[in-house]
């Protein structure tokens, strides 16, 4: 029996029930996909279910504000995500529907090659193999693919293979059981070889590989970075900042970044550590009750605290939030 008929096979009697699979919309399988990239379903999904009930529509999405969506999207991280979703969504609304091409969808902001390959092979049946971590899991360990899967040449390996086993005519089926297969059988760690259906021709397997496979170049180095946040409090009213472009959690909401703590500021939380993709950042929180209200610069503006959560803010921001009202 051939790869492809094995994992289809696989997938008919293990595929996952999910609710973005009971539908063709592309807009709700192309919101499924970003929530989901570095996203644990089990994370993501509540939030797919809250953005179809109040966004049901690309139309809708649209129509929301930068703030509304960022607000929505609080706690899944990698906002850029979120921000793209809104700008992809006026583009759909611009062009009078979702495309239906590989390089229509690839135009919409945020959606590369797997992406667009997923929403159009489940959409729109169009014959494009998808690539992820787990397809590249799946194919490195059963062909014993040593190459790089972050490289060029990787890439393109990889990407050909997987293009050449997609059935063609069952390209939605195909490549939603290469996704779960890789997740829930051929996991990264203690993957259940002795009832995978490829265990007979599985190179790694045989080789005794399992555990090296697939190869990952390293080629980034983390970069820690400290924050001092003061917390400002004053006649019920709190001092926010909206992060700008080109950094961390741009168009989001915090505190007081403070390059000196003020004299009379109280400890709340110290060396909170939050892990990046690029970076680790450690932060110290601070809580400031002043007699006065203090002079801040001019990007900083006053909301009353019962207001906070109308405002989108990092997740390391929303830790401390939740400090300091255990100390209210």
């Amino acid at each position: 029996m051939s790869f492809t008929t094995t994992i289809l096979q696989w997938f008919q009697a293990n595929g996952r029930t999910l609710p973005w699979r009971e539908t063709r919309d592309p807009y709700a399988i192309w919101l499924s996909e970003i929530i989901l990239q570095q996203t644990r379903i089990e994370q993501g999904r509540p939030y797919w279910e809250r953005f179809m009930k109040r966004w049901p529509t690309v139309e809708a999405l649209a129509h929301a504000t930068e703030d509304e969506v960022l607000r929505e999207w609080q706690g899944l991280g990698y906002y850029s995500r979120a921000r793209n979703l809104h700008t992809a969504a006026q583009q759909v609304v611009a062009m009078g529907g979702f495309p239906t091409t590989l390089e229509g969808i690839k135009a919409l902001k945020g959606i590369g090659d797997y992406t667009a390959a997923a929403i159009g092979s489940i959409a729109f049946d169009l014959p494009a193999a998808v690539v992820d971590g787990n397809v590249y899991r799946v194919l490195a360990r059963h062909y014993g693919i040593a190459t790089p899967i972050n490289t060029t040449e990787g890439k393109k390996e990889f990407t050909a293979l997987a293009q050449s086993l997609l059935a063609t005519s069952q390209a939605s089926a195909f490549n939603q059981a290469m996704m779960d297969f890789g997740a829930t059988q051929c996991t990264p760690l203690s993957p259940n070889c002795p009832s995978c259906p490829l265990a007979e021709s599985c190179v790694a397997l045989r080789e005794g590989r399992i555990s090296e496979l697939p190869v990952k170049q390293k080629t980034l180095k983390i970069k820690e970075r400290h924050l001092t946040y003061v917390y400002i409090r004053y006649k019920g009213q709190t001092a926010f900042h909206r992060r700008p472009a080109g950094d961390i959690w741009q168009g989001l909401y915090e505190p007081w970044l403070a390059e000196e703590v003020p004299c009379g500021a109280v400890l709340v939380r110290q060396r909170v550590k939050h892990i990046l993709t690029h970076r680790i950042l450690y932060a110290d929180f601070y809580l400031w009750e002043p007699a006065e209200r203090p002079s801040l610069p001019e990007d900083y503006f006053w909301i009353p605290e019962a207001d906070i959560d109308n405002y989108g803010v990092p997740r390391l921001i929303e830790i401390m939030l939740k400090s300091l009202n255990t100390k209210k």
